[in-house]
């Protein structure tokens, strides 16, 4: 049985990166296996979801998502760094993205992103800038836009790179977009924000008991996090969820899921009524909220 459609639905973007890799801190069952990929698409669609997140890194998600069908859905995609000593930077663009399409079988894509905002501080940043615009001109692409893991990476980047989306991390305990003023900036200026890492890899949805060691150092604010929804009555799914749709400046959030049930409840959590998790529990501590630090200890 399909959950009922909730308001909140249509601004979830459904994360793929596990259709391609076993993918989260949380994610015990690997790489969603092909039938199961399939269901999870027809139960969001269902549900009311219409736009896919996936990227070029994402191991064989895009090839997986051609296979399955995804035309009619909005498709987000993300190209990689632009590879060492490459001669032709437009040319690299443009094959990246049209690799993309062909796996994909569509025609056009909802939206490309750059996956490393660094890329354009590089020399060859106007010419995948160019080339990405030359790309929407062509009706290759709908929108251009940017990922990015700190606000202020924006701070760096020349005024001529203009961005149709920006996705940045948001959850409970990673508010900068929010503290930075960013989010109130890019929506003055009438950029879309995506936000994901809304469960922070799914950490937040974890017991401190069932974390690696890593993460002992800030057992203050598992504590603190567990010790605030025991006291509203709400799972961490729900917390999580709601904290990032309330804020209604935020286009959309990008929920990952390993399996069909998981996509059930995610559905299930959603809800109008919110009580915002406490200030204390926002950190700017890089080595808790950015994963890619997580590798490294």
């Amino acid at each position: 049985m399909i959950e009922p459609l909730h308001d909140s639905a249509s601004r979830l973007a459904l994360g793929t990166a596990q259709f391609g890799l076993p993918y989260g801190i949380a994610n015990t069952s690997g790489q969603v296996a092909m039938n199961v990929g399939r269901e999870i698409l027809f139960v969001a669609r269902e549900a009311g979801l219409r736009t896919i997140d996936t990227a070029v890194a994402y191991g064989t998600s895009e090839a997986r998502l051609g296979e399955i069908g995804v035309e009619g859905w909005c498709v987000i995609t993300k190209i990689p760094r632009v590879p060492p000593n490459t001669q032709n930077v437009t040319e690299w663009v443009r094959k990246t993205v049209l690799g993309s399409i062909e796996r994909m079988h569509l025609s056009t894509l909802g939206a490309v992103l750059m996956h490393r905002s660094s890329d354009l501080l590089e020399p060859y940043g106007d010419e995948i800038h160019d080339a990405l615009l030359k790309l929407k001109d062509e009706g290759r692409i709908g929108k251009i836009g940017i990922s990015i893991y700190d606000p202020d990476e924006l701070i760096h980047l020349r005024p001529q790179f203009t961005f149709d989306i920006v996705q940045a991390p948001f959850n409970v305990y990673d508010r900068r977009i929010l503290t930075s003023g960013l989010l109130e900036r890019l929506n003055a200026e009438g950029v879309e924000v995506h936000v994901r890492s809304s469960f922070l890899q799914g950490a937040l949805l974890l017991r401190a008991t069932s974390l690696p060691g890593y993460f002992s150092q800030w057992s203050h604010l598992w504590s603190a996090w567990a010790e605030w929804l025991s006291r509203y009555r709400l799972t961490p799914l729900e917390a999580c969820l709601r904290f990032v749709l309330c804020e209604k400046r935020i286009a959309r959030a990008v929920v990952g899921v390993d399996s069909v049930n998981q996509l059930r409840e995610i559905l299930v959590s959603l809800g109008d009524q919110v009580s915002v998790p406490p200030d204390e529990l926002s950190t700017d501590d890089p080595d808790l909220i950015n994963p890619y630090r997580w590798k490294n200890h």
